[in-house]
């Protein structure tokens, strides 16, 4: 039988293992991240823009988690911004568009630099997967990471239904352009 001394000192020990695993692995955070949305017809541009999304990444493993809520995206006009999010993108049933992947190649995160980079993973919109290997930009400088991409989303893809109506107003291609800053977990 296990002493209380005994229990307390194992406890101690996975605590510190916990501790000293987690600062090994540091992570970065973006509570700030901007998310700009624009299509283009004939007919007219549509234009939205959020700087409430959030982004995680673990320097490590390098992976990244992305999310930005689609009710966040602001458009010029409201009654746009009203149809995009209940008859489009049913934001009240899908409220989150995410990404999670792994940025490659490896990076020294504690050099400063401009590198090019791919993030293999999974997009997650109106709730269907689709995984993606999307290319963007990394910027160190002092510790302080940018991230940078600009790529398209279809719409059949993530089964965005767009009625013959209005399909002259609404792209079938969606360009997107994420920024943001991250910053060390404290």
């Amino acid at each position: 039988m296990i002493s209380i001394k005994n229990k307390k000192l194992a406890l101690a020990a996975i605590c510190f293992l916990g501790f000293a695993l987690q600062g090994s692995a540091q992570t970065l955070i973006g509570k700030t991240i901007k998310v700009n949305l624009f299509s283009s017809t004939p007919v007219e541009d549509i234009k939205a823009s959020s700087n409430m999304g959030t982004a995680v990444l673990v320097t490590q493993t390098q992976e990244l988690a992305v999310q930005v809520s689609i009710k966040s995206l602001v458009f010029d006009k409201k009654l746009m911004q009203e149809h995009f999010n209940e008859n489009y993108m049913e934001s009240d049933k899908y409220p989150l568009a995410k990404f999670k992947g792994t940025i490659e190649p490896k990076i020294d995160w504690t050099k400063d630099g401009e590198y090019a980079v791919s993030a293999k993973g999974v997009l997650s919109v109106h709730g269907v997967d689709q995984p993606r290997n999307i290319n963007g930009k990394i910027s160190i400088k002092n510790g302080i990471v940018n991230l940078d991409s600009s790529f398209e989303v279809t719409c059949v893809a993530h089964q965005i239904k767009i009625p013959r109506l209005v399909f002259a107003k609404i792209a079938e291609v969606i360009q997107l352009k994420v920024s943001g800053t991250l910053t060390p977990l404290k």
